[in-house]
């Protein structure tokens, strides 16, 4: 059985018969699918369900989709793979700036939805040992500082100058990459290829808002930023002396 089954997937579509259809196919692979019909009822159930990942419709009666992530994400730190009608990338801006980790467009091949899924669950399933991970470590083997910047791999928080940052899984999975290769950078086709099991196609710049969301969290109260953008190389986690 593969690591990722038996996991729970709240799939928000007003359209019935292709819900029906994406979840039969999810289904075969040993996903539970807990289908929803419209915004209002997404918000209620992606909360109350806590699932493993949200695949959610933009066009959506009651509360669109960008309202639904919105609504949801200071609370739900699981995946959120937005579904657009449109090749509009200001849809797909729009998705991943308020805190969706991934967008596809829709009518997507069954299989390319399951790779996306796959990419996104397997990323949560990566063991980020102390030994592996980072240098430094503090009393707590599992706690991790680097200036002002504190990461505790057991609860999954992160704070800043004892601020608490509320991170998506996403964005701390990325801040855990870029603190591998703490005062190195770190190129966007590695950063891709380790969070989402693909190369770079030259054209996605999910991961660039991904970094953006990120920086914007983490930032000192003096206006530094911890996370640098390397020109012609990638990004790079720098830290400060408090």
């Amino acid at each position: 059985m593969d690591i990722i089954s038996n996991k729970t997937i709240v799939l928000v579509e007003d359209d019935v018969e292709l819900a029906e259809l994406i979840k039969d196919f999810l289904t075969r692979y040993d996903f539970h699918v807990v289908v929803v019909d419209n915004g209002i009822d997404a918000v209620k159930t992606i909360l109350s369900t806590n699932p493993d990942l949200v695949i959610l419709d933009i066009l959506l009666p009651g509360m669109n989709g960008m309202e639904v992530c919105k609504s949801v994400r200071h609370q739900y730190q699981g995946y959120i793979l937005m579904q657009t009608a449109l090749e509009d990338d200001i849809d797909q801006v729009m998705g991943l700036e308020i805190g969706a980790d991934d967008y596809i467009v829709k009518q997507v091949r069954p299989q390319l939805l399951l790779s996306r899924i796959h990419a996104l669950l397997r990323s949560a399933q990566r063991d980020y040992s102390a030994k592996n991970m980072m240098p430094s470590p503090m009393n707590d083997e599992s706690d991790y500082q680097f200036g002002p910047l504190k990461i505790s791999l057991v609860s999954r928080s992160v704070t800043v100058n004892q601020r608490r940052v509320e991170l998506t899984s996403a964005e701390f999975e990325l801040l855990v990459l870029l603190a591998q290769s703490i005062g190195k950078a770190v190129s966007r086709d590695e950063i891709i290829y380790q969070l989402r099991g693909f190369e770079y196609d030259g054209i996605d710049r999910s991961i660039d808002r991904r970094v953006s969301r990120l920086r914007k969290k983490i930032q000192l109260e003096n206006g530094d930023d911890l996370i640098k953008t390397v020109r012609g190389v990638g990004y790079q986690l720098c830290i400060y002396s408090e």
